[in-house]
């Protein structure tokens, strides 16, 4: 004779409504309680006689074969109560739109970048900031994020780690160059707390943003801390803005008078343009065409056949105070 525990049965609670569908009911005690439709033989600890055969359920019983009650093992009654709570604890999941704060970095863009100059001195009296920031990004996990945040956020983490570098040398040094050696240079430096691991501006630059972005307007968005190089933006790169603060970056160097000049059939350009020519597609002079303005654009389209391209000496002295 097969006896039901019915002190147990009211003990019962439904843990999930897949289960209440499929005429399945956890208990508060697996060992000692008996679930809606589970029958326990005459010992209320014996697993193994326990079967499925909720009369109301539309699936076929459990543990039910021809109108015949079969035991079920142990190690099969453990693995259905796995499958029961992996049915009622949903995963984890990583929420849609993340972003990085980057609010702190921007206060002090805005005090301490003016006119494409950056005010050492001023950072240098708020590091304290500038590496609370840099502790910001030292715990995102750049795979949660989108394509375009994921973009501004490695742009962000490369400038702000260049500036925390010259606060290193700071002051006392006149280029970044002279933070480097003879056998490494400043850019070779392993610094930079990101994605768990310490890396290089290269890394960054060459590693990461080049090889998986492909965009050649990274380059008027980095900063080496150098006159040479395109200036700062005074503000972060944000990923809901980020298509049109490189196009800004990009057009504001290219239409720059101290960034070329045109002698005869002759276009001067910075060497960015030689030293990462792959990245133009070979062509400085298309290049220029998608983002030069005024006169500048009217002479290279009315001499594109004939205009040569040379290079300006790069100034490495150091882009502020």
């Amino acid at each position: 004779m097969l006896e039901t525990n019915k002190g147990s049965l009211s003990e019962c609670r439904s843990v999930s409504q897949q289960g209440e569908k499929a005429g399945i009911s956890a208990c508060k005690d697996f060992r000692s309680s008996a679930t809606d439709g589970i029958i326990i033989g005459k010992s209320a600890f014996e697993p193994e006689r326990a079967v499925i055969q909720d009369p109301n359920s539309r699936i076929p019983p459990i543990g039910r074969k021809e109108g015949l009650i079969m035991k079920i093992p142990k190690r099969t009654f453990s693995v259905l109560f796995l499958i029961l709570i992996f049915l009622v604890v949903p995963p984890v999941s990583v929420k849609a739109g993340e972003t990085v704060d980057h609010s702190l970095y921007g206060e002090l863009l805005e005090k301490y970048v003016k006119k494409s100059m950056v005010d050492y001195r001023g950072f240098k009296k708020e590091e304290a900031r500038l590496e609370a920031y840099l502790k910001v990004l030292e715990k995102v996990n750049a795979k949660h994020l989108s394509r375009e945040e994921r973009f501004a956020f490695y742009v962000n983490a490369y400038n702000a780690w260049t500036i925390k570098l010259i606060l290193t040398g700071y002051p006392g040094i006149e280029s970044i160059k002279d933070l480097g050696s003879l056998f490494k240079s400043p850019w070779k430096k392993k610094i930079c707390r990101i994605d768990g691991e310490v890396i290089t501006l290269d890394d960054i630059e060459h590693n990461i943003l080049r090889p998986q972005f492909k965009d050649p307007r990274v380059h008027f968005a980095v900063n080496c801390a150098s006159k040479g190089c395109p200036p700062l933006l005074a503000e972060p790169y944000t990923g809901s803005r980020l298509d049109k603060q490189l196009n800004q970056v990009t057009r504001a160097f290219i239409n720059d008078p101290k960034r070329y000049r045109i002698e005869k059939d002759t276009l001067f350009v910075s060497k960015i343009f030689k030293w990462f020519s792959e990245d133009f597609n070979n062509d400085v002079i298309g290049f220029f065409l998608q983002y030069a303005e005024g006169d500048l654009k009217k002479t290279l389209e009315s001499n594109r056949g004939k205009i040569k391209v040379k290079y300006l000496d790069y100034d490495w002295s150091l882009n502020g105070k």
